[in-house]
């Protein structure tokens, strides 16, 4: 039986209830046949799915927008029928930005369930550089969305970010110009604390709460050198050219040799390596501390735990999976317990590798049609 085929029984499965199920899942949950159809579409990628089968083919076009004298330009994906809300999908740190398959497999999900979805050009995030002006280019790609009134009726637009996305989505809902404005916010692998998610991308260390033992779960260190490159203009040459390399090696292939440009270093890039190289996770906030300080005042810019999140009046639905490799999915359970309990829903999955559906079995598929029904009802819910 192919996968999607796989899937597909499990979705009819669970339509028609598997009582067993409801003991591990958010006792109030009842997914619908349209999320049902949803998660087989976002499983079947660019394949074939029902979904894809009854609604026409989504229209994806470049626009240009302009706020406040900032020129951008964005994806818009809609169907020829009037929307019934709206989304910014902002893109993580990938070097496809806009156009990675995954996300523009999710634009034309949304679409198909009557979303009008912007995903903005962020160049930054594209050359793998993080930096808390995505927060403005977030909220201006909001602004921009919202103004639309024939996307966005009634003013039903919000939010989506994954992994290191979720940051900047949720530090630009907080802005006082527009946390009155964004309906919801939800979030695949997002972070809370980003001393924690360094820690974890570089030791592989990760903990709840601060008087629980430390677990292990060996990390991907796409993570680790992707900080690399966000912040290697911080550095004088030759760093910043031996750093560069270091990271585009270990990117293209995760065990190419590195040691002879290691040695390159000079005192500022060894103060990064040794964090990178660092495998004691109670070393990690004086490792950071010890990097020029441009890197530190931006970390703490998109550091959600130091700003708090009092600011936030958009609703919450947080998506991790628990064996995810970048960052632990103890960073969604902070966000949620960061907010008041009816603001946020938390959605945990095994099956979910940071944003990769894989292999999802019943209980995840019941989980994600539950996160993915939450994500629907923004269509018709009010203001918070």
């Amino acid at each position: 039986m192919r996968p999607l085929e796989r899937l597909w029984g499990l979705a009819l499965a669970l339509l028609v209830g598997c009582a067993p199920i409801t003991a591990v899942t958010e006792p109030m949950c009842v997914p619908s046949y349209e999320s049902l159809l949803m998660l087989a579409d976002l499983s079947a990628g660019q394949g074939p799915s029902r979904l894809k089968q009854i609604t026409p083919w989504p229209d994806r076009r470049l626009v240009d927008y302009t706020v406040d004298g900032r020129f951008y330009t964005g994806d818009l994906y809609r169907l020829s029928a009037a929307p019934q809300a709206a989304i910014v999908l902002v893109p993580g740190a990938a070097q496809k930005g806009k156009d990675d398959p995954r996300l523009v497999s999710l634009a034309y999900t949304l679409a198909r369930v009557r979303f009008a979805v912007l995903v903005p050009d962020m160049t930054g995030v594209r050359d793998l550089k993080v930096r808390p002006s995505d927060i403005q280019e977030v909220a201006d790609a909001f602004t921009y969305l919202a103004s639309r009134r024939e996307l966005a009726p009634e003013g039903r637009v919000g939010i989506g970010g994954h992994s290191y996305a979720v940051g900047p989505a949720i530090l630009a809902a907080m802005q006082p110009e527009l946390r009155d404005q964004v309906r919801f916010v939800y979030g695949i692998g997002g972070y809370y604390d980003i001393t924690n998610v360094i820690r974890f991308f570089t030791t592989g260390y990760y903990r709840l709460e601060p008087t629980e033992p430390w677990r292990y779960l060996a990390p991907n260190d796409y993570g680790k050198w992707v900080f690399v490159l966000s912040n290697v203009d911080r550095f004088s040459e030759p760093d910043r050219s031996t750093l560069t390399q270091m990271a585009e090696r270990r990117i293209s292939d995760p065990k190419a040799p590195i040691e002879e440009l290691a040695m390159r270093l000079e005192a500022e890039g060894r103060s990064l390596y040794e964090l990178l190289s660092n495998t004691d996770p109670e070393r990690t906030p004086a490792l950071l501390e010890a990097l020029p300080a441009g890197i530190w005042s931006d970390m703490q810019a998109l550091d959600l735990s130091r700003r708090g999140l009092s600011d936030l009046r958009a609703r919450l639905i947080l998506i991790h999976g628990e064996d995810d490799t970048i960052i632990p999915y103890t960073e969604s359970i902070r966000l949620d317990r960061a907010v008041p309990s009816y603001q946020a829903r938390l959605f945990l999955l095994r099956g979910l590798q940071h944003v990769d559906i894989r292999g999802l079995g019943i209980r995840d598929a019941w989980r994600l049609s539950c996160a993915l029904e939450a994500i629907l009802m923004e269509r018709r819910l009010g203001p918070p």
